[in-house]
């Protein structure tokens, strides 16, 4: 029984000791750890827009976004009775 209480007492000062660590380790690098999700989030929502949303080329569509036709959502088929929306219309200028 005492060695099963050593192992306990041994496995919960090493996951103390890890919570510690890295705690310090996040306390520590901060700054730089912010930044980079802000740099992450800035190209994931710049990205998408695909070189602004294609103004310079003179639309904001760019093309079909949705499916059309009778082929149902996945390709379930017509007899789903699942039909996909009119495309969105793309918008030149």
């Amino acid at each position: 029984m005492q060695k099963f209480v050593n192992v306990v007492a041994l496995s919960s000062g090493i996951v103390s000791l890890a919570v510690v660590i890295s705690g310090v380790y996040v306390y520590v690098n901060k700054d730089s750890i912010v930044d980079g999700v802000k740099q992450q989030v800035m190209d994931a929502a710049l990205g998408s827009l695909g070189g602004f949303g294609g103004l310079a080329g003179g639309g904001l569509g760019g093309g079909t976004l949705i499916p059309e036709g009778d082929s149902g959502i996945g390709g379930v088929g017509a007899g789903a009775g699942i039909v996909a929306p009119p495309a969105i219309p793309s918008f030149s200028f």
